[in-house]
């Protein structure tokens, strides 16, 4: 099994408080997933924070407008610091996401750093190059430039 890796930096202009408070609320990913994938949430977590241990359920069409059921686990939580995601089902072999965050001159630095691995070996290989390293590219893309929006400051 191929484990490939993705990463992600972005400076908001924001309070790391700020930052931690939007993201540590799981109902916040959907604001910032893109449209097209029909990104929902199971049941809804209203404004409820995470926690280690925490299973949250979505729903979310990434190929070809089907549904897939996608089960992840908050695993680890360092407050203001930061917190870890795994797949537990869903379609990936493997996924694994880190997100960080530091206080740094003029905001926050997040790093986004995923590990995540395809089913059906070469296939699965196959298919990262033909489509799935460019849809995760643009998802990340599309929430760089939704948090770049929605922290806007002025």
């Amino acid at each position: 099994m191929k484990v490939y890796k993705l990463e992600t930096i972005q400076i908001l202009p924001i309070s790391l408080e700020e930052a931690w408070d939007f993201f540590s609320t799981p109902k916040n990913l959907q604001k910032i997933t893109p449209k097209e994938l029909d990104f929902k949430i199971l049941p809804d977590f209203k404004d409820q924070k995470m926690f280690p241990g925490q299973v949250i359920n979505y729903i979310v069409k990434p190929v070809l407008n089907i549904p897939m059921r996608w089960t992840t686990e908050i695993t680890h939580v360092a407050q203001n610091q930061y917190f870890v995601d795994e797949q537990r089902f869903g379609p990936y072999a493997f996924w694994h996401h880190k997100h960080f965050f530091k206080a740094v001159e003029g905001g926050v630095e997040m790093i986004d750093e995923v590990h995540y691995a395809l089913p059906f070996g070469i296939l699965g290989n196959i298919a990262h190059v033909l489509f799935v390293k460019n849809k995760l590219n643009s998802i990340f893309s599309f929430r760089k430039e939704t948090l770049e929006k929605y922290f806007r400051k002025g």
